[in-house]
């Protein structure tokens, strides 16, 4: 099964609608709890932060028997350091998406934390994909 999501920049409004939509297919699917919430706040921080650093992004699910593979891809600034944008707290959202609540810099350390593997890719100026799975175990 495979699923496509919009993800368009800077409306906050619609921040976590794609999210939503995959923890409902997902309890459709009758997956474990745990996988579900785990999967859905790992695609929740991503979708946040296409909608607050990028243009526009696109967010894949496919759903397979033994796993959730999920790939996000945007268009915008990029991550200059992945290193570094993998720090707890490090954050280059702008003083408008910090006073909306967002961008306190754990989006990336929760992804991974949630995920049983992420891989990550950005070039400057062109936009950064995003790869997650997480097994159906």
């Amino acid at each position: 099964m495979e699923f496509a999501f919009f993800i368009e920049g800077g409306n906050f409004s619609k921040a976590g609608s794609a999210s939503s939509e995959v923890k409902k297919i997902l309890k459709q699917l009758n997956v474990d709890s745990k996988i579900i919430k785990r999967t859905v706040v790992s695609l929740y921080e991503a979708e946040v932060n296409v909608v607050a650093h990028a243009f526009e992004g696109d967010m894949i699910v496919e759903i397979f028997p033994d796993k959730i593979a999920v790939r996000i891809e945007d268009k915008g600034p990029g991550i200059p350091d992945i290193e570094k944008a993998m720090e707890k707290g490090f954050s280059t959202a702008t003083p408008k998406v910090r006073e909306m609540g967002f961008g306190a810099g754990m989006g990336l350390p929760n992804i991974k934390k949630n995920s049983d593997e992420m891989n990550i890719s950005s070039k400057v100026n062109v936009g950064t994909k995003l790869e997650i799975v997480n097994y159906l175990k």
